[in-house]
């Protein structure tokens, strides 16, 4: 027992002597000092940047949930290493705004980004609540943005007061975070106008389905007026970094709904009418019942044969616009993929 108490003892007192050495050599040079307090914050750097490209790429944050349970793990880890390094000569700025900025990012991914998941399934149900959902994303980047820079000034602000020259004036992950919230603007607001047609649409294919006509055409109208909105402001926006993929891809969806509200969806909405008036007829001959004269015997089948015709001729709209929307849908979700891959490669 008391051998195994003076083992203990013996590499306690050997780890304080290699930590205080250790301690010393940072505290010798500058340099050295701040490649320890960035070499800290080494690990949380690189998951964080996997959960922003992941996330970049999926535009559902619930899917990278489990990512960035993993990013706060790696925070903690990295606040532990930080506040674990001495002060340099006495000088704690470096290490302060170091440890502040890990706190920050902490309370971001803790807080922020569980809104955001939170906020997900909500998005989807009105065009207000996605732009209230896509604001919120913007705000928790340039937030991270902003805790970055002031990291960075910081650190140029000690590597000036120690005569250090900084061989670049940003960090990788500023600069990566720079490119992913510029190509995050431009994307949110391209799929902005993408999904305010997405949604009127999804709304007038309900109200086609329970067959509210005056829902259709509230509907059809707001399409309509949608699409051309769109394509306006599509013209006023400068291209990401001279790509205009995802524009293009926005415009061909723009395209569509803008032909299924001015042209397509008048056919469709005539078979309900058709069938409308089709009934009436039926109710009418029906009631006659045995007292039908030959011409309203005429009258009826020339009826039903009309139905029919109406019936073949919205068959033949409905699937033609179901294949035309299935086909731009799929096209857009390439685009926005091929977009993102070509402008923020996946982060191992």
């Amino acid at each position: 027992m008391t051998f195994k108490s003076f083992t203990i003892s013996f590499f306690t007192i050997l780890l304080m002597m290699n930590l205080s050495s250790f301690a010393q050599d940072i505290q010798n040079n500058p340099g050295d000092y701040m490649t320890e307090i960035a070499k800290a914050r080494g690990d949380m750097d690189v998951k964080y940047m996997q959960y922003v490209s992941a996330a970049a790429h999926g535009r559902r944050a619930r899917k990278v949930e489990k990512l960035r349970q993993q990013v706060l793990d790696n925070i903690t880890e990295c606040r532990y290493k930080t506040t674990g390094l001495p002060k340099y000569k006495g000088d704690n700025s470096l290490r302060q705004a170091s440890i502040d900025y890990i706190q920050f990012c902490y309370r971001v991914f803790n807080e922020d980004y569980k809104k955001i998941v939170d906020m997900e399934e909500l998005a989807e149900q009105s065009f207000d609540e996605m732009q209230a959902y896509i604001l919120l994303h913007e705000m928790v980047s340039q937030k991270l943005h902003e805790a970055s820079a002031n990291l960075q000034k910081a650190t140029a602000d000690f590597a000036t007061k120690y005569n250090i020259n900084l061989i670049e004036d940003q960090s990788p992950l500023s600069a990566k975070m720079e490119v992913a919230s510029k190509l995050n603007h431009y994307s949110n607001n391209v799929y902005l106008i993408f999904f305010k047609c997405n949604w009127e649409d999804n709304q007038m294919v309900t109200a086609m389905n329970n067959k509210k006509l005056n829902d259709m055409e509230q509907s059809r109208n707001a399409l309509a007026r949608y699409a051309n909105e769109g394509f306006k402001t599509l013209d006023t926006m400068k291209v990401f970094e001279g790509d205009p993929s995802l524009a293009n891809a926005c415009r061909e969806t723009l395209t569509f709904y803008k032909n299924l509200a001015e042209k397509d969806m008048a056919q469709l909405t005539d078979f309900f009418l058709k069938q409308d008036d089709f009934e009436k007829t039926k109710k009418a001959f029906d009631a006659k019942s045995g007292n039908a004269t030959k011409q309203d015997v005429n009258d009826y089948n020339k009826a039903v044969k009309e139905l029919n015709n109406a019936v073949n001729a919205f068959n033949q709209t409905n699937n033609k616009v179901n294949n035309n929307r299935k086909q731009v849908l799929n096209d857009w979700d390439n685009a926005e993929k091929k977009f993102a891959d070509a402008h923020m490669p996946y982060y191992r």
